[in-house]
């Protein structure tokens, strides 16, 4: 009963300033709203990622220029650009005599350029990089081929285009044997890829990248003499362990590295890679949450404000109430109460937004053909509904406490 008496006061006191307590709760409804869509949308994309890698086989092991610490992404995973991988190590590190257990290897450049045809202009990632491409990466070529070694070697202008770029840039039409133009540059368009679905929002999918052989993109497109990654396949999981240790000996005398503290590169297998991405990923979904609660903070600052305001405005109701036997605790838990029941309320209302905004997010993301899962977790939403209360209570306290200290003689008298 000392329970339901104060939530009854604070219902009706709440109703008696609907607009100003909307308002009030407002700040705390966007705060858990976006701590909720936050989590959701930075999990789900997390996942979409990851299975995209894990996607590509449990086998391969990535070469990276730069440094980096065992338990941390190397510099080129932030968008560093560091240029110490060329065309001679990829060579090199698929040759068995230097690694045995590496069956198979492809060096990559990437940038953005226009892609022209017949006057059609198309903004369109493309990717320099061997002719093994299609084995490596586990895909095929829907229609005609992929360059050959020779035309890798002797900067081939030809061209194997994604096959969403099949309707973008030529109308649905046929674009085998057809001349497209990048950065003044012609090129033969010799195959269509298999369709392979998108990789993730921001991220360019191979089915809307052009692909060209590695020398000619960097000699002919982006004027640069390194690769920006390698990927090599295994023979088997089980000889990865031995391919790494190759892998580094093999670059370390190339590179007359005699430290490893000095390597100036980075050599990781799928797991690792994996491990790396939720890292970088976790970083981001992070930072993203720090700013959503900046949201919850402002909305705490509201409520602090608004429960002030109404401290002045209820004097005389406090005035009465301890004329009539109230204790300073029992004003104080009153308010207290009220600072509760209007997070928790917002927070309510905040969670229910967060889950239907995430789940319209995934809906729309999976019409577009992405892989998006809907990813809600329940500790999210006890999360989300603890720190209501608490921001309740942590900014209701001092209103309340002020409320409790007022003396029934001056309340009495106060106009």
């Amino acid at each position: 009963m000392k329970l339901t008496a104060p939530l009854k006061i604070s219902y009706r006191n709440l109703m008696a300033a609907k607009f100003r307590s909307f308002l009030t709760v407002l700040g705390i409804i966007i705060g858990v709203a976006a701590v909720i869509i936050i989590m959701a949308i930075g999990q789900s994309a997390q996942a979409l990622i990851l299975d995209q890698v894990s996607g590509v086989g449990s086998n391969l092991i990535g070469v990276l220029p730069g440094a980096s610490s065992s338990n941390g992404p190397p510099a080129a995973a932030m968008g560093i650009v560091i240029t110490t991988l060329t065309y001679d190590d990829f060579l090199a590190l698929t040759d068995g005599r230097n690694v045995s257990e590496v069956s198979v290897g492809a060096g990559y450049v990437m940038g953005t350029q226009t892609a022209s045809w017949n006057g059609t202009d198309l903004t369109s990632s493309f990717v320099g990089t061997t002719a093994n491409y299609p084995e490596v990466e586990d895909t095929s070529v829907a229609s005609g081929r992929f360059f050959t070694h020779d035309e890798e070697t002797n900067m081939g202008r030809v061209a194997v285009v994604g096959s969403n770029l099949v309707q973008d840039l030529f109308g649905g039409a046929s674009p085998l044997g057809k001349t497209i133009k990048i950065k003044d540059q012609n090129f033969t368009v010799i195959g269509v890829l298999a369709k392979r679905g998108s990789s993730g929002f921001g991220v360019s999918s191979q089915d809307d990248s052009i692909y060209i052989p590695v020398i000619t993109a960097q000699k002919l497109i982006l004027g640069t003499n390194y690769l920006g990654f390698i990927r090599l396949k295994a023979k088997d999981p089980s000889v990865i362990p031995e391919a790494m240790a190759d892998i580094t000996t093999t670059l370390r005398e190339r590179h007359h590295i005699n430290d490893p503290s000095n390597d100036d590169f980075s050599v990781r297998d799928q797991a690792s890679a994996m491990t790396t991405i939720k890292q970088v990923t976790d970083v981001l979904r992070y930072f993203l949450l720090a700013i959503g609660t900046i949201s919850l903070i402002v909305g705490g600052v509201g409520i602090m404000n608004i429960m002030l305001i109404a401290v002045t405005q209820r004097i005389r109701e406090v005035g009465l109430r301890k004329a009539v036997g109230a204790k300073n605790s029992d004003v104080q838990t009153q308010f207290l109460i009220e600072s509760v029941f209007i997070s928790l309320l917002g927070g309510i209302i905040g969670i229910v937004i967060g889950v239907v905004v995430s789940f319209l997010v995934s809906v729309v993301a999976q019409a577009l053909s992405y892989s998006w899962p809907f990813l809600v977790s329940w500790q999210s939403i006890v999360v989300a509904t603890l720190v209501s209360m608490a921001i309740g209570i942590v900014f209701g306290l001092y209103p309340a406490r002020k409320a409790s200290r007022i003396s029934p003689m001056e309340a009495l008298r106060y106009e």
